[in-house]
């Protein structure tokens, strides 16, 4: 495909791309996505998105959540206008289509792959997201866990009662299971905590069984280790309950990736983007924010 017919189509693509705030999404339009793909007769790309509608139900998708029927308006000359049958598409939707159109067409083997690479760059996209909520939620649980070893450390002047403290809340969090059968089912070393291989929902209802312990030391002025100990547990219980409730067991969760190669990785991501990025020009005169 020579390199010119790429760009246009491209150009074309993106051009064609639109957003709408009650759609929630980035969407094309079959009507528009049927010229850009090389088909004449609407009736003839509507069998090519039927084609991708079955591929849809087939994958496990919801169909309504990629395909979604609307009508607009158009005109028919003279100012009159009629109501036209079109669908909103996702990316998604729009790379099935072109997954089920006629290899022969260039500009189907262009979508092929321009779709198949812009739902990749999401999904990477999503996965980073994810992956800096999970660090950003870990980084947070060792805060709130300093904190609590804190005000134990102070109250009960002993240096391993936090240790006693956070497994008896394990305990609790996690069914009856210690900290260390923990370890065990999720192959976890001795040498590392726990937390580090916990998935984001776990780290944070950690994080909020620590913050409730805490506020409740502070306020009911807890000074033994049984005291805060029963304080403790019954936080992780409670927080286990709601979980237990939307159907999230804690130790029957799948270990998630050690989080010491999740920030390595985002580090070393961090360290090759650009140090210097392009910046509008301000025309002389105008206004700036205030430096």
């Amino acid at each position: 495909m020579k390199r010119e017919l790429i760009m246009k189509l491209h150009a074309d693509f993106e051009q064609t791309a639109r957003h709408d705030e009650e759609l929630g999404a980035e969407f094309w339009l079959a009507r528009d996505l049927q010229t850009l793909l090389g088909y004449a007769r609407w009736e003839n790309f509507f069998k090519v998105v039927g084609k991708a509608i079955t591929s849809c139900k087939a994958s496990g998708y919801t169909v309504t959540d990629h395909f979604l029927d609307i009508t607009k308006m158009v005109e028919i000359g003279s100012g009159a206008q009629r109501d036209v049958q079109d669908i909103a598409l996702t990316r998604y939707a729009c790379y099935l289509i072109a997954q089920n159109g006629d290899p022969a067409k260039p500009e189907i083997a262009f979508a092929q792959t321009y779709f198949a690479v812009q739902t990749r760059k999401q999904e990477i996209i999503e996965k980073r997201l994810a992956e800096v909520d999970r660090l950003r939620a870990r980084r947070k649980l060792t805060d709130s866990e300093k904190e609590l070893s804190g005000i134990i450390y102070e109250r009960v002047g002993d240096e391993s009662s936090f240790a006693r403290i956070r497994s008896k809340g394990d305990q609790a969090l996690f069914g009856g299971l210690t900290t260390q059968d923990m370890k065990n089912r999720l192959g976890v070393s001795k040498t590392r905590p726990l937390a580090d291989f916990l998935p984001t929902i776990t780290i944070k209802a950690k994080d909020f069984a620590n913050e409730i312990t805490n506020f409740n030391i502070k306020r009911d002025d807890l000074r033994d280790e049984p005291g805060i100990t029963r304080e403790h547990e019954q936080n992780n219980q409670e927080v286990r309950g709601l979980l237990k409730k939307r159907g999230i067991i804690p130790e029957s969760l799948p270990p998630a990736e050690d989080i010491k190669k999740v920030e390595r990785r985002l580090q070393s991501e961090e360290k090759k983007l650009p140090k210097t990025v392009d910046r509008l020009d301000h025309p002389e005169g105008s206004s700036t924010y205030d430096e």
